[in-house]
Protein backbone atom coordinates (compact mmCIF):
# COMPACT_ATOMS: atom_id res chain seq x y z
CA UNK A 1 0.00 0.00 0.00
CA UNK A 2 3.04 2.35 0.99
CA UNK A 3 4.20 1.60 -2.41
CA UNK A 4 1.37 2.36 -4.20
CA UNK A 5 0.42 5.74 -2.27
CA UNK A 6 4.41 6.80 -3.89
CA UNK A 7 3.31 5.65 -6.69
CA UNK A 8 0.09 7.43 -6.85
CA UNK A 9 1.71 10.76 -5.04
CA UNK A 10 4.63 10.98 -7.64
CA UNK A 11 2.03 10.57 -10.69
CA UNK A 12 0.18 13.57 -9.18
CA UNK A 13 3.20 15.47 -8.97
CA UNK A 14 4.37 14.73 -12.75
CA UNK A 15 1.08 15.89 -13.93
CA UNK A 16 0.90 19.15 -12.10
CA UNK A 17 4.97 19.38 -13.33
CA UNK A 18 3.46 18.81 -16.86
CA UNK A 19 0.65 21.56 -16.55
CA UNK A 20 2.92 24.29 -15.48
CA UNK A 21 5.24 23.50 -18.39
CA UNK A 22 2.51 23.54 -20.87
CA UNK A 23 0.92 26.78 -18.91
CA UNK A 24 4.00 28.39 -19.43
CA UNK A 25 5.28 27.60 -22.56
CA UNK A 26 1.23 29.13 -23.85
CA UNK A 27 2.11 32.20 -22.19
CA UNK A 28 5.34 32.85 -24.06
CA UNK A 29 3.61 31.37 -27.32
CA UNK A 30 0.98 34.20 -26.20
CA UNK A 31 3.25 36.69 -25.63
CA UNK A 32 4.99 36.43 -28.63
CA UNK A 33 2.29 36.67 -30.87
CA UNK A 34 2.79 32.66 -32.35
CA UNK A 35 -0.68 31.73 -30.42
CA UNK A 36 -3.50 33.66 -30.01
CA UNK A 37 -5.38 33.97 -26.62
CA UNK A 38 -8.63 33.66 -25.21
CA UNK A 39 -10.05 37.47 -24.40
CA UNK A 40 -12.93 38.38 -22.33
CA UNK A 41 -13.31 41.98 -21.83
CA UNK A 42 -16.64 42.48 -19.68
CA UNK A 43 -15.08 39.60 -17.13
CA UNK A 44 -11.51 41.60 -17.20
CA UNK A 45 -13.84 44.49 -16.24
CA UNK A 46 -15.71 42.64 -13.44
CA UNK A 47 -12.31 41.30 -12.09
CA UNK A 48 -10.98 45.12 -11.61
CA UNK A 49 -14.05 46.09 -10.18
CA UNK A 50 -13.35 42.76 -7.57
CA UNK A 51 -9.56 44.68 -7.09
CA UNK A 52 -11.07 47.79 -6.08
CA UNK A 53 -13.39 46.54 -4.00
CA UNK A 54 -10.79 44.03 -1.90
CA UNK A 55 -8.79 47.32 -1.72
CA UNK A 56 -11.60 49.68 -0.60
CA UNK A 57 -12.87 47.53 1.70
CA UNK A 58 -9.20 46.18 3.28
CA UNK A 59 -9.16 50.06 3.95
CA UNK A 60 -12.04 50.91 5.62
CA UNK A 61 -11.46 47.52 7.91
CA UNK A 62 -8.29 48.96 8.79
CA UNK A 63 -9.20 52.33 9.33
CA UNK A 64 -12.03 50.77 11.57
CA UNK A 65 -9.42 49.50 13.88
CA UNK A 66 -7.25 52.45 13.82
CA UNK A 67 -10.77 54.14 14.71
CA UNK A 68 -11.12 51.35 17.49
CA UNK A 69 -7.94 52.16 19.06
CA UNK A 70 -8.28 55.25 19.27
CA UNK A 71 -11.45 55.33 20.82
CA UNK A 72 -9.44 52.75 23.61
CA UNK A 73 -7.09 55.27 23.79
CA UNK A 74 -9.82 57.82 24.32
CA UNK A 75 -11.30 55.75 27.09
CA UNK A 76 -8.08 55.16 28.88
CA UNK A 77 -7.30 59.17 28.65
CA UNK A 78 -11.13 59.61 29.54
CA UNK A 79 -10.61 57.34 33.29
CA UNK A 80 -7.25 58.36 34.18
CA UNK A 81 -8.49 62.04 34.03
CA UNK A 82 -11.88 61.28 35.90
CA UNK A 83 -9.52 58.66 38.58
CA UNK A 84 -7.50 62.19 38.91
CA UNK A 85 -10.58 64.07 39.36
CA UNK A 86 -11.55 61.55 41.92
CA UNK A 87 -8.20 61.62 44.01
CA UNK A 88 -8.15 65.47 44.51
CA UNK A 89 -12.22 65.68 44.71
CA UNK A 90 -12.28 66.22 48.69
CA UNK A 91 -15.16 64.89 50.62
CA UNK A 92 -16.59 67.61 52.41
CA UNK A 93 -17.07 69.31 48.97
CA UNK A 94 -20.08 69.65 46.81
CA UNK A 95 -21.43 66.69 45.12
CA UNK A 96 -18.69 64.30 46.28
CA UNK A 97 -20.84 61.43 45.44
CA UNK A 98 -22.07 63.54 42.38
CA UNK A 99 -18.61 63.21 40.67
CA UNK A 100 -18.16 59.69 41.73
CA UNK A 101 -20.93 58.29 39.70
CA UNK A 102 -20.58 60.64 36.94
CA UNK A 103 -17.12 59.01 36.89
CA UNK A 104 -18.81 55.62 36.86
CA UNK A 105 -21.21 56.49 34.28
CA UNK A 106 -18.41 58.21 32.01
CA UNK A 107 -16.54 55.37 31.94
CA UNK A 108 -19.33 52.86 30.99
CA UNK A 109 -20.40 54.62 28.29
CA UNK A 110 -16.93 54.53 26.96
CA UNK A 111 -17.15 50.77 27.00
CA UNK A 112 -20.36 50.23 25.65
CA UNK A 113 -19.35 52.82 22.59
CA UNK A 114 -16.60 50.77 22.02
CA UNK A 115 -18.49 47.32 22.38
CA UNK A 116 -21.17 48.44 19.72
CA UNK A 117 -18.62 50.10 17.21
CA UNK A 118 -16.80 46.09 17.22
CA UNK A 119 -20.26 44.57 17.30
CA UNK A 120 -22.18 46.61 14.45
CA UNK A 121 -19.27 48.00 12.73
CA UNK A 122 -16.08 46.29 12.62
CA UNK A 123 -17.52 42.89 12.50
CA UNK A 124 -19.88 43.28 10.02
CA UNK A 125 -17.20 44.79 7.68
CA UNK A 126 -14.86 41.00 9.07
CA UNK A 127 -17.53 39.37 7.46
CA UNK A 128 -17.71 40.92 4.19
CA UNK A 129 -14.24 40.48 3.69
CA UNK A 130 -14.04 37.14 4.55
CA UNK A 131 -15.67 36.06 0.90
CA UNK A 132 -12.67 38.20 -1.04
CA UNK A 133 -9.51 35.21 -0.32
CA UNK A 134 -11.96 32.37 -2.17
CA UNK A 135 -13.28 34.60 -4.84
CA UNK A 136 -9.96 35.34 -5.54
CA UNK A 137 -8.90 32.39 -5.71
CA UNK A 138 -11.28 30.84 -7.85
CA UNK A 139 -10.39 33.72 -10.45
CA UNK A 140 -6.73 32.97 -10.43
CA UNK A 141 -8.00 29.19 -10.87
CA UNK A 142 -9.96 30.19 -13.92
CA UNK A 143 -7.14 32.46 -15.79
CA UNK A 144 -5.02 29.08 -14.87
CA UNK A 145 -7.82 26.99 -16.91
CA UNK A 146 -8.45 29.60 -19.33
CA UNK A 147 -4.36 28.83 -20.18
CA UNK A 148 -4.79 24.89 -20.21
CA UNK A 149 -8.21 25.38 -22.47
CA UNK A 150 -6.33 27.93 -24.95
CA UNK A 151 -3.44 24.81 -25.06
CA UNK A 152 -5.65 21.95 -25.30
CA UNK A 153 -7.10 23.90 -28.49
CA UNK A 154 -3.69 25.19 -30.00
CA UNK A 155 -2.65 21.64 -29.51
CA UNK A 156 -6.25 19.75 -30.96
CA UNK A 157 -5.69 22.45 -34.00
CA UNK A 158 -2.23 21.65 -34.77
CA UNK A 159 -2.71 18.08 -34.74
CA UNK A 160 -5.94 18.53 -36.95
CA UNK A 161 -3.65 20.68 -40.09
CA UNK A 162 -0.88 18.04 -39.33
CA UNK A 163 0.71 16.29 -42.80
CA UNK A 164 0.80 13.02 -41.23
CA UNK A 165 -2.60 12.68 -39.18
CA UNK A 166 -2.66 10.40 -36.33
CA UNK A 167 -6.29 9.91 -35.27
CA UNK A 168 -5.53 8.43 -32.24
CA UNK A 169 -4.05 11.36 -30.64
CA UNK A 170 -6.43 13.76 -32.53
CA UNK A 171 -9.13 12.06 -30.49
CA UNK A 172 -7.64 12.45 -27.62
CA UNK A 173 -6.66 15.94 -28.05
CA UNK A 174 -10.27 16.43 -28.68
CA UNK A 175 -11.14 14.68 -25.76
CA UNK A 176 -8.98 16.94 -23.40
CA UNK A 177 -10.20 20.31 -24.97
CA UNK A 178 -13.91 19.37 -23.86
CA UNK A 179 -12.17 18.52 -20.39
CA UNK A 180 -10.42 21.31 -20.27
CA UNK A 181 -13.35 23.60 -22.12
CA UNK A 182 -16.02 22.61 -19.44
CA UNK A 183 -13.93 23.03 -16.41
CA UNK A 184 -13.26 26.63 -17.63
CA UNK A 185 -16.77 27.38 -18.46
CA UNK A 186 -18.33 26.23 -15.11
CA UNK A 187 -15.73 28.60 -12.96
CA UNK A 188 -16.55 31.67 -15.79
CA UNK A 189 -20.01 31.45 -15.71
CA UNK A 190 -19.75 31.00 -11.85
CA UNK A 191 -17.87 34.28 -11.58
CA UNK A 192 -19.60 35.73 -13.92
CA UNK A 193 -22.58 35.97 -12.23
CA UNK A 194 -21.17 36.08 -8.55
CA UNK A 195 -18.92 39.04 -8.93
CA UNK A 196 -21.28 41.82 -10.21
CA UNK A 197 -23.35 40.64 -7.69
CA UNK A 198 -20.53 41.30 -4.90
CA UNK A 199 -19.89 44.40 -6.78
CA UNK A 200 -23.51 45.76 -6.37
CA UNK A 201 -23.26 44.85 -2.67
CA UNK A 202 -20.80 46.92 -1.95
CA UNK A 203 -22.92 50.11 -1.46
CA UNK A 204 -25.39 48.47 0.82
CA UNK A 205 -22.01 47.35 3.03
CA UNK A 206 -21.14 51.09 3.03
CA UNK A 207 -24.41 52.29 4.23
CA UNK A 208 -24.64 49.97 6.98
CA UNK A 209 -21.34 49.97 8.25
CA UNK A 210 -21.42 54.32 8.50
CA UNK A 211 -24.76 54.60 9.05
CA UNK A 212 -24.49 52.48 12.01
CA UNK A 213 -21.03 54.37 13.09
CA UNK A 214 -23.05 57.44 13.01
CA UNK A 215 -25.74 56.29 15.02
CA UNK A 216 -23.35 54.67 17.68
CA UNK A 217 -21.62 58.40 17.43
CA UNK A 218 -24.96 60.38 18.24
CA UNK A 219 -25.84 58.23 20.89
CA UNK A 220 -22.84 58.40 23.11
CA UNK A 221 -21.88 62.16 22.06
CA UNK A 222 -25.82 63.07 23.28
CA UNK A 223 -24.86 61.11 26.31
CA UNK A 224 -21.90 62.14 27.17
CA UNK A 225 -22.90 65.73 26.73
CA UNK A 226 -25.43 64.89 29.32
CA UNK A 227 -22.82 64.23 32.18
CA UNK A 228 -20.14 66.93 30.60
CA UNK A 229 -23.27 69.00 31.41
CA UNK A 230 -23.58 67.62 34.93
CA UNK A 231 -19.64 68.03 35.21
CA UNK A 232 -20.24 71.65 34.48
CA UNK A 233 -23.03 72.03 36.75
CA UNK A 234 -21.31 70.50 39.64
CA UNK A 235 -18.54 72.51 39.21
CA UNK A 236 -20.17 76.12 39.18
CA UNK A 237 -21.84 74.85 41.98
CA UNK A 238 -18.72 73.93 44.12
CA UNK A 239 -17.31 77.54 43.20
CA UNK A 240 -20.83 78.95 44.22
CA UNK A 241 -20.05 77.52 47.78
CA UNK A 242 -16.66 78.28 47.65
CA UNK A 243 -17.33 81.98 47.41
CA UNK A 244 -19.92 82.03 49.74
CA UNK A 245 -17.54 80.15 52.46
CA UNK A 246 -14.68 82.55 51.25
CA UNK A 247 -17.45 85.41 52.28
CA UNK A 248 -18.06 84.24 55.37
CA UNK A 249 -14.35 83.73 56.44
CA UNK A 250 -14.20 87.20 55.33
CA UNK A 251 -16.74 88.66 57.28
CA UNK A 252 -15.66 86.31 60.52
CA UNK A 253 -12.16 87.95 60.16
CA UNK A 254 -13.82 91.48 59.95
CA UNK A 255 -16.15 90.23 62.88
CA UNK A 256 -13.24 89.59 64.87
CA UNK A 257 -10.65 92.31 63.83
CA UNK A 258 -13.44 94.87 65.35
CA UNK A 259 -13.54 93.08 67.94
CA UNK A 260 -10.03 93.17 68.51
CA UNK A 261 -9.69 97.29 67.98
CA UNK A 262 -12.93 96.96 70.41
CA UNK A 263 -10.55 95.57 73.11
CA UNK A 264 -7.48 97.79 72.03
CA UNK A 265 -9.94 100.54 72.75
CA UNK A 266 -10.85 98.83 76.51
CA UNK A 267 -7.15 98.18 77.09
CA UNK A 268 -5.73 101.74 75.91
CA UNK A 269 -6.34 103.15 79.54
CA UNK A 270 -4.30 101.35 80.96
CA UNK A 271 -1.67 99.81 78.36
CA UNK A 272 -0.73 100.95 74.67
CA UNK A 273 -1.18 98.05 72.36
CA UNK A 274 1.22 96.18 71.15
CA UNK A 275 1.01 97.44 67.65
CA UNK A 276 -0.97 99.72 65.53
CA UNK A 277 -1.72 100.08 61.62
CA UNK A 278 -0.61 103.14 59.94
CA UNK A 279 -4.27 105.79 59.46
CA UNK A 280 -4.99 106.88 55.78
CA UNK A 281 -3.46 110.05 54.21
CA UNK A 282 -5.58 112.82 55.54
CA UNK A 283 -7.38 115.30 52.95
CA UNK A 284 -6.41 118.86 52.32
CA UNK A 285 -9.30 119.27 55.54
CA UNK A 286 -6.71 117.31 57.38
CA UNK A 287 -9.17 114.92 58.91
CA UNK A 288 -8.03 112.68 61.82
CA UNK A 289 -6.95 108.91 60.82
CA UNK A 290 -9.36 106.29 61.22
CA UNK A 291 -8.18 104.70 64.57
CA UNK A 292 -10.61 103.95 67.43
CA UNK A 293 -9.94 106.80 69.80
CA UNK A 294 -9.31 105.52 73.78
CA UNK A 295 -11.46 106.71 76.76
CA UNK A 296 -9.14 109.06 77.84
CA UNK A 297 -8.80 110.80 74.18
CA UNK A 298 -13.15 111.10 74.19
CA UNK A 299 -12.40 113.54 76.92
CA UNK A 300 -10.27 115.25 74.46
CA UNK A 301 -12.27 118.16 74.84
CA UNK A 302 -11.89 118.53 78.75
CA UNK A 303 -9.49 121.01 80.01
CA UNK A 304 -7.18 119.68 83.00
CA UNK A 305 -9.24 122.38 85.00
CA UNK A 306 -12.19 120.96 85.65
CA UNK A 307 -14.24 124.26 86.22
CA UNK A 308 -12.20 125.45 82.96
CA UNK A 309 -13.69 125.13 79.19
CA UNK A 310 -12.46 122.79 76.78
CA UNK A 311 -9.44 124.06 74.61
CA UNK A 312 -11.21 123.32 71.19
CA UNK A 313 -13.46 126.34 72.50
CA UNK A 314 -12.91 128.65 70.33
CA UNK A 315 -15.90 130.81 70.57
CA UNK A 316 -14.40 132.81 73.49
CA UNK A 317 -11.18 134.16 72.76
CA UNK A 318 -10.80 135.56 76.59
CA UNK A 319 -11.44 132.17 78.37
CA UNK A 320 -8.70 130.46 76.03
CA UNK A 321 -6.02 133.22 76.71
CA UNK A 322 -7.22 132.62 80.41
CA UNK A 323 -6.33 129.28 80.31
CA UNK A 324 -2.88 129.60 78.46
CA UNK A 325 -2.00 132.18 81.29
CA UNK A 326 -3.21 130.16 84.46
CA UNK A 327 -0.96 127.12 82.79
CA UNK A 328 2.00 129.23 82.37
CA UNK A 329 2.33 130.93 85.70
CA UNK A 330 1.84 127.08 87.52
CA UNK A 331 4.74 125.89 85.43
CA UNK A 332 7.39 127.88 87.14
CA UNK A 333 8.77 128.47 83.88
CA UNK A 334 9.71 125.41 83.33
CA UNK A 335 7.41 124.51 80.32
CA UNK A 336 6.92 125.91 77.39
CA UNK A 337 4.75 128.83 76.36
CA UNK A 338 0.89 127.90 76.09
CA UNK A 339 1.61 124.37 77.80
CA UNK A 340 -2.06 122.49 78.00
CA UNK A 341 -1.40 119.35 79.18
CA UNK A 342 0.66 116.22 78.35
CA UNK A 343 -0.51 112.75 76.39
CA UNK A 344 1.42 110.02 75.52
CA UNK A 345 2.26 108.52 72.17
CA UNK A 346 0.23 104.80 71.86
CA UNK A 347 1.00 104.43 68.13
CA UNK A 348 3.80 105.14 65.78
CA UNK A 349 2.89 108.32 63.09
CA UNK A 350 4.68 109.55 60.03
CA UNK A 351 4.40 112.64 59.28
CA UNK A 352 3.58 113.70 55.82
CA UNK A 353 3.67 117.41 56.36
CA UNK A 354 6.00 120.05 57.57
CA UNK A 355 4.60 121.38 59.98
CA UNK A 356 3.46 117.99 61.20
CA UNK A 357 4.82 115.87 64.37
CA UNK A 358 6.69 113.08 64.18
CA UNK A 359 5.71 110.20 66.74
CA UNK A 360 6.95 106.92 68.18
CA UNK A 361 5.19 105.21 70.61
CA UNK A 362 5.61 105.60 74.22
CA UNK A 363 6.99 109.49 73.14
CA UNK A 364 5.71 112.05 75.86
CA UNK A 365 4.21 115.41 73.82
CA UNK A 366 3.54 118.73 75.94
CA UNK A 367 0.70 119.92 74.01
CA UNK A 368 0.45 123.89 73.16
CA UNK A 369 -2.29 125.50 72.71
CA UNK A 370 -2.57 127.51 69.10
CA UNK A 371 -1.29 131.04 68.30
CA UNK A 372 -4.77 130.98 66.19
CA UNK A 373 -7.64 128.72 67.33
CA UNK A 374 -9.13 129.54 64.22
CA UNK A 375 -6.08 126.89 62.66
CA UNK A 376 -6.73 124.07 64.62
CA UNK A 377 -8.92 120.62 62.81
CA UNK A 378 -11.20 119.02 64.53
CA UNK A 379 -9.16 115.91 65.90
CA UNK A 380 -5.25 117.63 65.33
CA UNK A 381 -3.28 118.76 68.29
CA UNK A 382 -0.29 121.06 68.57
CA UNK A 383 2.68 119.67 70.77
CA UNK A 384 6.05 119.70 71.11
CA UNK A 385 8.09 116.49 72.42
CA UNK A 386 9.17 117.02 76.30
CA UNK A 387 12.35 115.34 75.45
CA UNK A 388 12.99 118.14 72.80
CA UNK A 389 11.84 120.73 75.06
CA UNK A 390 13.89 119.65 78.26
CA UNK A 391 17.35 119.59 76.11
CA UNK A 392 17.19 122.66 74.14
CA UNK A 393 14.24 124.63 75.29
CA UNK A 394 13.35 125.42 71.48
CA UNK A 395 9.93 126.07 70.77
CA UNK A 396 10.09 125.85 66.93
CA UNK A 397 10.00 122.10 66.69
CA UNK A 398 6.05 121.89 67.40
CA UNK A 399 3.96 120.32 65.08
CA UNK A 400 0.20 119.01 64.68
CA UNK A 401 -0.10 115.52 65.17
CA UNK A 402 -3.29 113.27 65.51
CA UNK A 403 -5.29 113.31 68.99
CA UNK A 404 -6.31 109.65 68.40
CA UNK A 405 -2.29 108.39 68.02
CA UNK A 406 -2.16 109.41 72.22
CA UNK A 407 -3.69 109.43 75.70
CA UNK A 408 -3.69 111.56 78.56
CA UNK A 409 -0.75 111.06 80.93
Amino acid sequence: MAEIGKGVTAGKLAINVQKRLTRAQEKVLQKLGKADETRDVVFEEMVANFNKQMGEGTKLQKDLKAYLAAVKTMHDASRRLQDCLADMYEPDWFGKEEMDALAEDTDTMWLDYHQSITDKSLQDMDMYLSQFPDIKARIAKRDRKLVDFDSARHHFTSLQKGKKKDEAKIAKAEEDLGRAQKIFEELNVELQDELPALWDRRVGVYVNTFQSLAGHQEKFHKEMSKLSENLNDIMTKLEEQRQIKKGATAASKTEDCAKSEGAIHNESASSAPKRSAPPPGPPPSRPPPRMTPSPNQQQQNVSPFEDEPSVHDTNTDSTTTTLQSAVTNGSDGELPPGFLYKVKAVHDYAATDGDELELKMGDVVLVLAFDNPDEQDDGWLMGLKESHWFQKKDISAKGVFPENFTQRV
